[in-house]
């Protein structure tokens, strides 16, 4: 039933008897014939007599996969990796997750854990999580993540200079901006929301 699925969801229109022995490594088509009147007979299949390609997967098949899968209570998104608050440092994944589902719809959101205190005036510390959305579309003063030279990420807030430079500003005043050529900075996101275990 996955090959099945599979094949009709990439291709459109359901393989033959040939293709599923191929898929499925059978030598034989009464093989494959034999396991399509089965998934027939549970009402996993539907297919048309004397037509090519008519398989068509039945609806027992998708309620019941629907069944199986496990039930969220809420949305999640992935958290990706660390982040600097900091000198900038390459972003490492981290197949973990984080349920942020209060504090945004989209599905374009991921999590950065934050490493560093360059935006503690912001009341982002070492250790909080910050919840981002994907975008590319800022205005000045904005908390973005920011990729410097295609490498090293950090968490800043964004100001475009009257010089045309790029000035990444820390809200920590001991330290000092950073400022870039506009080409050497891609915006990964937005901050949208804090959250800090205690």
């Amino acid at each position: 039933m996955d090959f099945l699925s599979g094949f009709i969801h990439q291709h459109g229109y359901s393989p033959s008897y040939e293709e599923i022995a191929g898929g499925l490594g059978l030598a034989s088509l009464a093989t494959v014939h034999k396991h399509i009147q089965a998934l027939e007979a549970k009402q996993y299949l539907r297919r048309s007599y004397n037509h090519s390609r008519s398989l068509e997967i039945g609806d027992r098949y998708f309620s019941e996969e629907q069944a199986r899968k496990p039930q969220t209570a809420e949305a999640s998104v992935p958290l990706l990796g660390r982040i600097a608050a900091g000198r900038p440092v390459e972003a490492i994944s981290n197949p973990e997750a984080l349920h942020f589902s209060d504090f945004t719809g989209s599905h374009d959101a991921f999590a950065l854990a934050v490493r560093g205190e360059s935006m503690i005036e912001d009341h982002i510390c070492d250790g909080d999580f910050v919840l981002v959305e994907k975008t590319d579309s800022i205005k000045n003063g904005d908390i973005i993540v920011a990729l410097v030279d295609g490498t090293e990420a950090t968490l800043k807030r964004y100001y475009l200079e009257s010089d045309g430079r790029v000035r990444l500003q820390p809200a920590n005043s001991a330290m000092d901006p950073i400022f870039v050529d506009p080409a050497s900075v891609s915006v990964q996101g937005r901050v949208l929301a804090v959250m800090r275990k205690y």
